[in-house]
């Protein structure tokens, strides 16, 4: 394994997790947003991570070309995709976004965010970042440590 492997897979979790914290708090923040310049109400939006690298790594332990594979392994995110199901509907004929005609006159459709979920799924992804970050400070204090034997 190289000096800095480990740094660069934390570092691509690192960026991963961020991306996946603005999108929860775009989420959030539009939790209550019936109109939107698409039209309609807003929709929520997720993060799809995949592997960083295109096929699966094997180490060979008897050859040591194969000792390490090179840096930028670890995570990437793959799309950001909207969640196309329905919102909740409100009967509320005086709003300006009700639904107009049909049998769902005067309901207002409203966002498919459910806040709950999504300060889970935050907690969740500042607990990855966390992770990533102790990888990193626990990488920066193994070096230190061989420098200082090598003194």
């Amino acid at each position: 394994m190289g000096l800095f492997t480990s740094i660069n897979i934390a570092s691509t979790g690192l960026a991963a997790e961020r991306l996946k914290s603005d999108v929860i708090s775009d989420n959030i923040a539009n939790a209550s947003t019936t109109r939107t310049a698409d039209g309609g109400p807003y929709k929520r939006s997720r993060v799809v991570f995949a592997p960083a690298a295109e096929k699966p790594i094997f180490r060979t332990p008897y050859l040591p070309e194969s000792l390490d594979n090179g840096p930028g392994k670890g995570v990437k995110v793959k799309e950001i995709v909207k969640d196309t199901s329905r919102g909740t509907l409100v009967y509320d004929p005086t709003h300006p976004d009700a639904i107009q005609s049909g049998p769902e006159k005067g309901y207002v459709e409203y966002p498919n965010v459910n806040i709950v979920n999504e300060m889970v799924d935050l907690i969740a992804s500042s607990r990855a970042y966390e992770a990533n970050t102790t990888v990193i400070e626990g990488a920066k204090s193994m070096f230190s440590a061989a420098l200082e034997i090598g003194r």
